[in-house]
């Protein structure tokens, strides 16, 4: 194995060469990590809280327009739909621009939309504003994850890449539960503009901490040059298998947490606005799960960190059918640890399979990532609509049925690597 990927550098002397761990890569209590860790958390907060500010007003929203939720659900399957489009390009542009630089730019663009999304004249310029934002907003995971790869040391990277997850799972706590209860008082427009100054507070502070990249070089835009490295990724059967987990466990958490405001203010539950908000309080658990999730892939390996993530999900899934408020928050917070924990794995996986082309590896889950929220976005609340809350669950345990299917046949891909591995000469 290469020093590059290893992360060490040798020196060779006269006699033997000895491994010199690169001293300049950031690790937990070292220069600039903490600065970094924060600058990335808030990066990570505005993402998400931008991303779905619209997510818990969803039945203000059809109320004031006057449409059904399958349509609303628009406004979050436009943004995350944009995001899933314009991740790649935007990851060729931090290949040759600079990660700081791609994130900076797009948080700018992204929170200026922010403003503009609470003067949208009707449902159509609100779904056109939300994909803008969205696309926006593709500079950020895809180019967070391979700046954290170059900067950090290869030890440190799951844990790393769990805090700017958990800045995720707090920017779309935060965001909806500021939205229900300003939007239970002054309405969703009122809502969605708070959010978007919380936005601009988050990208001025994520660009005075982030220290300036030390481990980047500069690659290509050449159209072939990005073909090329897309076509050697999804080449390599691990990372596409990564790719679909990370689509599928967003299946399940877009479809859940588009339609949950539906049900809770519907009979038997009925509850205003605020409380609805409130609700997702239990992204909290996400923060927790995605930053140990380092120390469970210690402890039980990567695919069996993914068992135990899709089975959580799945009990979750089941508990939350229950005409029961208790049961039903159990269930969310199962839902939520679980898939916050299966997402800051693979991710994380991504970053360290892929040696080359590390944006563009990240940007090809995010891509997938986004396509699966989009995807459960749009079929959870048509099958709510037809089905109710058993039919956006449904679809849920499809969706966790089938990262248990692909984590098997990684599980047993890996056992076939391991006996065709020559044993070696005594």
């Amino acid at each position: 194995m290469s020093p590059a990927s290893t992360g060490a550098s040798t020196v060779v002397g006269a006699a033997s060469s000895v491994p010199v761990v690169d001293d300049t890569r950031m690790t937990p209590g070292g220069p600039g990590y903490r600065r970094m860790s924060l600058a990335l958390f808030l990066a990570g907060v505005a993402t998400f809280a931008l991303l779905y500010s619209t997510q818990a007003l969803l039945p203000l929203i059809s109320g004031d327009f006057g449409v059904a939720a399958s349509e609303a659900s628009w406004t979050v399957a436009a943004a995350t739909g944009g995001l899933a489009l314009f991740v790649l390009p935007m990851s060729a542009l931090s290949e040759r621009y600079g990660r700081r630089t791609v994130m900076t730019a797009s948080l700018a663009v992204a929170v200026t939309v922010g403003l503009l999304v609470p003067f949208a004249p009707s449902l159509g310029a609100l779904v056109v504003l939300r994909a803008v934002q969205g696309a926006a907003l593709a500079g950020l995971p895809a180019s967070a994850t391979a700046y954290l790869a170059e900067e950090v040391r290869p030890r440190a990277l799951v844990t790393a890449i769990g805090l700017f997850v958990a800045g995720n799972s707090v920017g779309g706590m935060s965001g909806r539960v500021i939205t229900g209860w300003v939007a239970q008082e002054w309405g969703w427009r009122v809502a969605v503009a708070v959010i978007g100054v919380l936005a601009v507070g988050c990208a001025i502070a994520f660009r005075l901490l982030l220290p300036a990249p030390r481990h980047f070089t500069a690659g290509s835009l050449r159209p072939r040059v990005l073909a090329r490295t897309v076509r050697e990724h999804l080449a390599n059967p691990l990372l596409c298998r990564l790719y679909a987990i990370g689509a599928l466990f967003m299946t399940v958490f877009g479809g859940v947490y588009t339609v949950v405001g539906y049900r809770l203010t519907e009979a038997p539950f009925s509850l205003p606005q605020g409380i609805v908000g409130s609700i997702f309080l239990v992204y909290l658990v996400g923060t927790v799960s995605a930053s140990t999730a380092g120390r469970l892939v210690g402890r039980l390996g990567r695919r069996g960190a993914l068992y135990l993530a899709a089975g959580t999900t799945a009990t979750g899934l089941l508990l939350s059918l229950a005409d029961s408020l208790p049961m039903v928050l159990l269930g969310l917070v199962l839902i939520t640890a679980g898939f916050f924990a299966g997402h800051a794995v693979a991710s994380s996986a991504v970053s360290r399979t892929a040696t080359t082309g590390r944006a563009q590896a990240s940007a090809l889950y995010q891509s997938a990532y986004y396509i699966g929220s989009s995807t459960g976005s749009t079929v959870g609340a048509l099958a709510f609509h037809s089905g109710g809350w058993a039919g956006t669950v449904g679809v849920g345990v499809l969706a966790v049925l089938g990262v248990v299917a692909i984590t098997v046949l990684g599980t047993r891909a890996a056992r076939v690597a391991a006996r065709r591995e020559p044993v070696p000469a005594h």
